[in-house]
């Protein structure tokens, strides 16, 4: 049943009815009838306002945001002592004791601390107010208020909080996130750059860069996205977007916390943060425990351990350090269930390869280094280095089925699916295949900003240059019996690149109200892929000694531009090159042959705007079109390949619309100690294949690109109160969906094809905070109404989505 009129029918009749009382709210936003309690402005040391700072009255629900002069105002406080927090990105956050009494009008003047050294030193988007009024393009910016109020035990709830962002769950728990952005194909996370504290989080960022490694969301202060013409800065991957995970900054002060949540399943995770500055030293721990039996058919333990530093050399010079251990130990695995497995039900979470194991081993360190030179110019540099280890046993399987079906020879006897069927049973092995690999990424990247006046306007201008390095080792090892890890070594290989990159943008501001940003980015890719042993056709398994390299050049341009006709409306375009470079594995073949194989090509144009215009809504909408001249897919095992080479994609196009709305409802009703707030996002995607193209005698121009529903719909209902207690429901919707280029609708035997239906799933948290102890309490239940879908059909077979799972935990903060 196609849920979305009725969906968009409910959002329309919430919208009318609020929009019905919008000239009384508006009445009531002037202030006339409203008390004045606390009044005052925010500032830099350099006495510049600080515009959209948050301002929070701590144990209220009481809070606003600085206006462009930086001066903001608070009503309606009984008598009392309150405590107020001010905070805005780049800047220390501060607290102030204020008491009000005898409604005399309280003024406070602040002056901010700027942060010597951004952790990450790099942030992708500069300005994190409301209006993200200085970012020409389509941002979200995730805050740590908004991932408390999730309670997410995946970080996939997180980012569907962002409009153009489909999230394709594997395990159900976002270990590996499967993103696509606009309707690229979600697959490992490939066409879209991932980063945690401004540093690439890929295997290898360039020649391999699939998510086998994802950081957890429950160590994380923010998710910034960005899809507009900024990403040019940033590298390699232009294409889709850039996601760049945040962990907590050194506080000025003892900070602290302890966060214990279990549930189902055996699921438990246990946090402990502690953070501190010590005379020009700041320090941030964090050490993460999460470990579950099943949640779904998934098992799995993990040890993240991360440290910073963040050292005030002197008046000029910061540094930053952070160190970074990640050990994972989960049964994942690629196959899934058959068709007619799922149609009979009852085996959605059954371990069909009970054998199977990952182990992913991380370590990272990084230093970021800020000097600055004058007021005027900044040097910021950040060098970076991690290794990864990801060896994964998986017990072989053959497909078959039907009359005459001869089992394999090696057949342990266990077969799943229905063995009458063509194609739709599985006939487990007595053998395994071991796919280890380890990968090594080093990089630096020094980065100028200079403020100046050309052309008598003020200029931000940005250069910068980025080194990486990055090796991969791939063996394969096939035992002999099931669960074994030792036996032949039948591939051995190491891949090698080389990359860098240059880069410049300036942004001019024309006026107060329009500024316009343009720049270039130059990248040059060498790489070499080094096979040493592996079968051949007809040969057998043979050492040999086969060496092949390319090198791949590109220069990508984008601009944009801001423009703000009043304090409330912000409007925003842009136009930039998408890249993406070939697999080391895609652009040499097993022969080493060197395939003519060009780097991802397409131009992406959007534009759109942002409002809140009336105090209690505010509204962003942008449309987009992308146009590939060419779209490579791998042909991975991820993917549901054979998992070597690529298919060309020929020329696609994805345009459409993206919007998110949110309603402070306890705002224009003019309730003082409730807050209630409805939001909604939004996406509608048509992603084609543009020009003729036969597959198997059919021509699938006009056909949709795999995963890449036209709608996928986020909502949430939120309740604060200052009572201590809270709730929120979270809605998310994900329309129908083809899984292969041909759109076939009818599912096939083994599950990896055919279309899938649109889905609705529900979640609900309800938390009480008891401010005296510090201390939150939550009951979260995803998937409330225990909504049976299929969620994907890679890599080979159905994966059923996490059915009602419940949650409980607490976090004491000190």
């Amino acid at each position: 049943m196609n849920r979305i009129p009725k969906l968009l029918g409910i959002c329309l009749v919430a919208l009318i009815s609020l929009l019905g009382t919008a000239q009384q709210s508006f009445a009531k936003d002037s202030n006339e009838d409203k008390e004045l309690a606390l009044t005052g402005k925010v500032k830099s040391q350099e006495g510049e306002p600080i515009p959209y700072a948050n301002i929070q009255v701590l144990g209220t629900v009481k809070g606003t945001l600085t206006n462009l002069d930086g001066s903001f105002e608070i009503f309606d406080l009984e008598d009392g002592v309150y405590t107020v927090k001010v905070s805005a990105m780049g800047f220390k956050a501060i607290t102030r004791d204020v008491e009000v009494k005898n409604g005399v009008i309280k003024q406070l003047d602040l002056i901010f601390a700027e942060i010597g050294v951004d952790m990450p030193e790099i942030t992708i988007i500069s300005e994190k107010d409301r209006m993200f009024s200085k970012v020409p393009g389509a941002v979200t910016f995730i805050d740590n208020r908004e991932l408390k109020a999730l309670s997410p035990i995946s970080g996939n709830e997180a980012l569907r909080r962002s409009p153009g962002v489909h999230v394709v769950d594997e395990e159900g728990i976002g270990m590996r996130a499967n993103i696509g952005i606009r309707g690229l194909d979600p697959d490992r996370s490939r066409s879209v750059l991932v980063m945690e504290d401004g540093i690439p989080v890929a295997l290898s960022p360039y020649g391999e860069p699939e998510l086998y490694y994802t950081p957890a969301i429950d160590r994380m202060s923010g998710v910034e996205i960005l899809k507009g013409s900024g990403q040019i800065l940033y590298g390699p991957q232009t294409i889709g977007g850039v996601v760049n995970y945040i962990t907590a900054t050194p506080p000025q002060e003892q900070e602290g916390a302890v966060k214990i949540q279990g549930g189902q399943g055996g699921l438990f995770t246990g946090m402990l943060s502690y953070g501190n500055t010590f005379g020009n030293t700041g320090v941030q721990v964090n050490l993460l425990k999460k470990r579950a039996d099943n949640v779904g058919p998934t098992q799995f333990d993990i040890t993240d351990f991360n440290t910073k530093f963040l050292f005030d050399l002197n008046e000029r010079s910061t540094l930053g350090v952070k160190l970074g251990v990640y050990n994972e130990v989960s049964n994942s695995t690629y196959v899934g269930l058959t068709q007619t497995m799922f149609d009979a039900g009852g085996q959605d979470y059954v371990r069909i390869a009970p054998d199977d194991q990952l182990d992913v081993r991380r370590y990272s360190l990084s230093f970021s280094h800020k000097y600055k030179i004058s007021d005027k110019v900044r040097l910021r540099t950040i060098a970076y280095g991690y290794t990864t280890t990801r060896n994964w046993n998986r017990q072989d399987f053959a497909v078959g089925g039907g009359e005459g079906y001869t089992p394999p020879s090696n057949w342990t006897g266990t077969v799943w699916g229905d063995t009458d069927v063509v194609g739709g049973a599985l006939y487990m092995r007595n053998s395994t295949g071991n796919r280890n690999r380890q990968f090594e990424v080093a990089g630096v990247e020094p980065r100028l900003e200079v403020d100046h006046n050309l052309f008598a306007k003020k200029n931000e201008l940005i250069v910068g240059t980025r080194f990486l390095y990055e090796r991969a080792f791939e063996q394969r090892v096939n035992g002999t019996q099931a669960g074994v890890r030792s036996g032949d070594l039948v591939e051995d290989e190491i891949r090698t690149g080389h990359a860098i990159s240059a880069y410049a943008q300036n942004k001019i501001h024309l006026n107060d109200k329009f500024s316009f940003s343009g720049g270039v980015r130059m990248e040059s890719f060498d790489y070499v892929r080094d096979i040493n042993r592996r079968s051949f056709p007809g040969v057998g398994i043979r050492d040999t000694s086969l060496v092949a390299g390319n090198q791949v050049v590109e220069v990508i341009p984008g601009m944009g531009f801001n423009y703000r006709p009043t304090q409330k409306i912000n409007m925003f375009g842009g136009v930039h090159k998408g890249f993406a470079p070939p697999r080391i594995k895609d652009a040499i073949s097993n022969l080493a042959d060197v395939y003519e194989l060009d780097a991802e090509h397409s131009w992406n144009y959007e534009l759109g705007f942002r409002t809140d215009l009336v105090n209690w809504i505010f509204l962003e909408m942008t449309a987009f079109h992308m146009d590939f001249s060419n779209q490579i897919i791998p042909v991975s095992e991820s993917s549901g390949g054979v998992g070597f080479g690529v298919v060309n994609g020929g020329a696609t196009r994805h345009s459409g619309l993206e919007t998110a709305i949110v309603m402070d409802i306890s705002q224009a009703l003019g309730l003082s100690r409730t807050k209630l707030v409805y939001d909604i996002n939004a996406t509608y995607v048509k992603a084609t294949f543009s020009e003729d193209r036969f597959v198997n005698e059919v021509n699938i121009s006009g056909n949709r690109t795999p995963y890449a529903p036209e709608w996928f719909i986020n909502s949430a209902l939120t309740l604060e109160t200052e009572s201590g207690w809270g709730a929120r429901l979270v809605g998310n919707y994900v329309g129908q969906q083809f899984t292969d280029i041909e759109n076939s609708i009818a599912a096939s035997a083994d599950g990896r094809t055919g279309q899938l239906p649109s889905y609705f799933t529900v979640d609900a948290v309800v938390n009480y905070t008891v401010a005296k102890w510090n201390t939150n309490f939550n009951l979260t239940v995803k998937n409330l109404t225990d909504e049976r879908y299929i969620a994907n059909r890679r890599p080979q077979g159905i994966r059923v989505g996490i059915p009602r799972f419940i949650t409980a935990g607490f976090e004491f903060r000190f």
